[in-house]
């Protein structure tokens, strides 16, 4: 059953209450489209907003991977100065950020995925309102006849006035009902945000304690590789100084 098909079904449990409310039907028909219009501009907000999010993460990636490459380049330096403790310092620092950028794509994928849905939702909204609009043009033109024709019966036949109530009753219980279907519509894009995930989340002590050990092993490992890659060469006279993000 669609959407609008199962807020239907609970909304004519309601009917009776609605019959009982005076009001325009044209006039509430216009201000539910409008409504939903408004609905459709929160969705609207709601993407450009993780858009946001997603190209602030991006751009924090990019520093880090720039850090990366900096920290390598450090540890070549030290290297050929003989100064393993900067080249283990700047070695610690590259895995730091490495992990760091890992999370961040895990986190970036995580907010493409929500984009798409909920460009994909907004596409699906747009055409119910598109829909809705077309039929509440459809009411109101039936509505406006339906007027138009008890006036004319009502000057021939005494019965003619309850027979027009009984047309505007089943009008104004049909449009409401539109009403409430075309905003449940709107609401249900709304439930695609949530809550964005923690994207720095450094689990317990026992997590952390177990991530240094392996990067210490990793940054031991990876000094012995460059160190015989690179070569002893004999001292420069320019110190090093070891920079720190």
């Amino acid at each position: 059953m669609s959407l609008f098909g199962r807020f239907s079904f609970a909304v004519r449990s309601w009917v009776n209450a609605l019959l009982n409310r005076a009001s325009d039907p044209a006039a509430e028909l216009d201000y539910s489209y409008e409504q939903l219009l408004d609905e459709l501009q929160r969705v609207n907000r709601a993407i450009a907003d993780i858009t946001t999010q997603k190209k602030r993460l991006e751009l924090h990636r990019e520093r880090l991977r720039a850090n990366v490459e900096k920290h390598d380049e450090q540890v070549r330096q030290a290297i050929r100065q003989d100064r393993d403790d900067l080249a283990r310092r700047a070695l610690e620092k590259k895995h730091v950020n490495t992990d760091q950028v890992a999370d961040l794509d895990e986190q970036i994928a995580r907010l493409q995925a929500t984009q798409d849905q909920m460009i994909d939702r907004k596409t699906e909204l747009r055409g119910q309102i598109e829909g809705f609009r077309t039929q509440k043009e459809m009411l109101k033109a039936r509505h406006d006849a339906a007027q138009a024709s008890a006036r004319a019966a009502e000057a021939f036949t005494g019965v003619g006035g309850e027979m027009a109530n009984i047309n505007r009753t089943i009008e104004r219980a049909t449009e409401r009902t539109e009403q409430m279907e075309a905003r449940a519509a709107a609401l249900e894009e709304l439930e695609a945000t949530g809550a964005l995930d923690n994207i720095l989340d450094e689990g317990d002590e026992i997590e952390r304690e177990l991530e240094r050990l392996s990067t210490e092993q990793r940054v031991e490992q990876e000094l012995e590789e460059m160190k015989t890659r690179v070569g002893r060469e004999p001292e420069q006279t320019t110190d090093l100084e070891a920079t720190s993000d």
